[in-house]
């Protein structure tokens, strides 16, 4: 016969499960709601949501003997605070205070017992009267306020939490370093005692991130475009460091695409918001943040890629470029890997992502040719137009020849429209262009081949 524990942790996770729907679909909406109120403000970086999985619920039962607390499964179900669970990230450990505040001020209606709600919903709540931020058994300080969401005559519970980047580490770490590792029990003052000098050397580390950090932000506007310019080669050494990591022990080498890396650096951030110069210490920070999550990630290097629709063209441009890539997008691995990158690191689907990838890529070239000095001086409008159609099917052409990955690279992207605006120097008129075609057309090939 089993033991009733055994019986009682059975029916609480049956029961759960029963519920996935209904807590899967909360979960999105709440989520929802707090990016809604709290995403807009510089120092929050993001917004994350889960719902307890049954193997930590297993867990919190037995840890916490909730089998002699609560009389039945529902007892327990009912009035367990964080089967869903919000976390607002924000930069530093400072910034956890000011969060809060925000939080405050929000939720600012009074409910009962102590829980609070925002004019933008009344069925979501917050406990409100608890001392922030709680003390933990481990001796730190955490942010973690119960919650309360309404839907018709069900009353789901969930726990938010507000944490800086350091303290997400730190939490992680210690659940999975010290918490899980049970084998170490009869030594576990000893490893307290190390987990504390380590979260006091985190917290060091957070005070020189935001000493960096505002460092960064009162440098003059002289200095962006190397700030910039660092801080994209950071990035790109980043993810050709997690990735490089990822093909190596799948694989037993590592390819050298540290030149694709930059250009998927160019086009993440450009979808992340990157065109305020002032404002890309937060984009960053954000984009750290991803990749720290990504790190975990299966990469599933061997796998096809597959989309879920038929890819939806904005020009010729992008349909002969487009078309050209899923040719060669599973055969070729250096291609295959460079979207798969891509695909891991944006929230879109995957003919989502590369439809706009390659309105980036045509806008890399589209946007230097508007700029062109030699066709605004000299041309009409619809001379201009004609021949910038023109040229951008040299190069849409140029690529279909070649279709290697090196074509794209950002200095490659650079040099080739450099050279098209030293050939559309030598142009001086239109009846020149005409007249001459031919030659500014085979100058041009030539130019665009010659890139390796």
């Amino acid at each position: 016969m089993r033991l009733e524990i055994f019986e009682f942790i059975d029916k609480t996770v049956a029961m759960v499960e029963d519920m996935k729907d209904i807590l899967e679909e909360s979960n999105r909406e709440l989520e929802y709601f707090f990016r809604g109120l709290f995403l807009k403000y510089d120092n929050i970086l993001n917004i994350t949501s889960r719902v307890k999985t049954a193997t930590s619920l297993k867990e919190k039962i037995f840890r916490n003997n909730f089998y002699l607390k609560y009389k039945t499964p529902e007892d327990l179900i009912e009035n367990l605070s964080d089967l869903l669970g919000i976390r607002i990230e924000c930069r530093f450990i400072e910034d956890e205070m000011d969060v809060y505040s925000k939080v405050v001020e929000e939720f600012n209606i009074p409910a009962e017992e102590g829980y609070y709600f925002s004019r933008e919903n009344p069925d979501i709540m917050l406990n409100l009267d608890e001392n922030q931020p709680q003390l933990q058994k481990n001796g730190f300080g955490i942010y973690k306020i119960d919650g309360k969401y309404i839907r018709g005559d069900m009353t789901i519970r969930f726990e938010l939490q507000i944490k800086s980047l350091v303290n997400v580490f730190w939490s992680e770490a210690e659940h999975k370093v010290l918490y899980k590792n049970y084998k170490y029990l009869l030594t576990e003052g000893l490893f307290r005692d190390i987990m504390y000098t380590l979260k006091e050397n985190l917290s060091m580390v957070d005070k020189q991130l935001m000493i960096l950090y505002n460092h960064l932000k009162e440098l003059d506007e002289a200095n962006i475009d190397k700030r910039k310019e660092q801080l994209e080669t950071i990035l790109s050494k980043i993810i050709y460091d997690i990735y490089s990591d990822k093909t190596k022990k799948e694989f037993g080498f590592v390819l050298d695409y540290r030149k694709s890396c930059d250009i998927i650096v160019s086009y993440v951030l450009k979808q992340n918001g990157y065109t305020d110069p002032m404002a890309y210490d937060n984009v960053y920070l954000k984009m750290l943040s991803k990749l720290y999550k990504l790190k975990e990630n299966d990469l599933y290097l061997e796998e096809y890629i597959e989309f879920e629709r038929e890819i939806r063209y904005d020009d010729e441009f992008c349909r002969k470029i487009g078309e050209a890539i899923l040719e060669v997008i599973n055969k070729d691995f250096k291609w295959n890997l460079f979207f798969k990158i891509i695909f891991q690191l944006e929230s879109g689907s995957k003919a989502e992502e590369f439809e706009k990838f390659l309105m980036f890529l045509r806008d890399r070239f589209l946007d230097n040719l508007k700029l062109s000095e030699g066709l605004n001086s000299r041309f009409s409008d619809e001379e201009k137009k004609e021949i910038t159609l023109y040229i951008m099917d040299l190069i849409a052409d140029s690529f279909i020849k070649n279709r290697e990955i090196e074509f794209i690279n950002d200095d490659n992207i650079d040099c080739m429209n450099n050279k098209i605006n030293v050939i559309l120097r030598k142009v001086m008129n239109y009846e020149m262009w005409k007249e001459n075609i031919k030659y500014f057309t085979d100058e041009i090939r030539y130019k665009l081949n010659d890139y390796k």
